[in-house]
């Protein structure tokens, strides 16, 4: 459910399973948050990223066009991409949300946190990459480790906010000329951290849920 004067991104983290974390309330404050996805399409592809504030306060829209194999690697092409730039414009210690339509993605994405807190680094289960995204998954695994706190929402491809961006880059060419803006959510207000109940049964939910 939208709240009004917040982050629309922020909603669909607070509303949507996190692969093997539990959702407490705290959680439900991140700084940043991301939503990225990856088209392919007969040999033509695309990439889209979307990050905000958690007030809403939007810090890019990404488009590009790119030759991806398959639709899988397109997926970790374009997290990839967004982590970078958003790692550009958020300070280390961030807390950021993301958020993708692909299970296996969003389950690697928090196995490599969990396992970024083992003893021994060693994830929960093996991770499994598809094919021609294992330099991507290292750099996607860098920019995990560089951030304060982050974890991964599935949420569904109709409600994804890149799915557009990466469809039809071409018709978003215009993004790419606007300047990088760099931006800091405002800070929380005391109501935001008062405790909440999160969602129910949020912690049962499987990643396709």
């Amino acid at each position: 459910m939208a709240v009004p004067g917040r982050s629309t991104l922020r909603d669909l983290f607070d509303d949507s399973p996190t692969p093997h974390f539990a959702h407490p309330p705290r959680t439900h404050h991140r700084d940043f948050y991301l939503a990225t996805d990856g088209s392919y399409r007969r040999s033509r592809g695309g990439l889209g990223a979307v990050i905000e504030t958690r007030d809403g306060t939007r810090v890019a829209r990404i488009a590009l066009p790119d030759e991806v194999p398959d639709n899988n690697v397109a997926e970790y092409r374009a997290l990839h991409l967004g982590l970078d730039v958003l790692a550009a414009r958020a300070p280390p210690s961030a807390s950021v949300g993301l958020l993708v339509d692909h299970d296996a993605l969003a389950t690697n994405v928090n196995y490599a946190v969990l396992a970024a807190s083992h003893p021994d680094w060693e994830p929960p289960r093996e991770i499994s990459v598809p094919g021609g995204s294992r330099h991507h998954w290292r750099g996607i695994r860098a920019r995990i480790a560089g951030f304060g706190e982050l974890r991964a929402a599935r949420i569904a491809s109709r409600d994804n906010p890149a799915h557009a961006l990466a469809n039809a880059p071409e018709e978003y060419a215009h993004l790419r000329t606007r300047s990088p803006r760099c931006v800091l959510p405002d800070p929380p207000s005391d109501s935001s951290q008062s405790t909440q109940v999160p969602p129910p049964s949020r912690h049962e939910r499987h990643a396709g849920d």
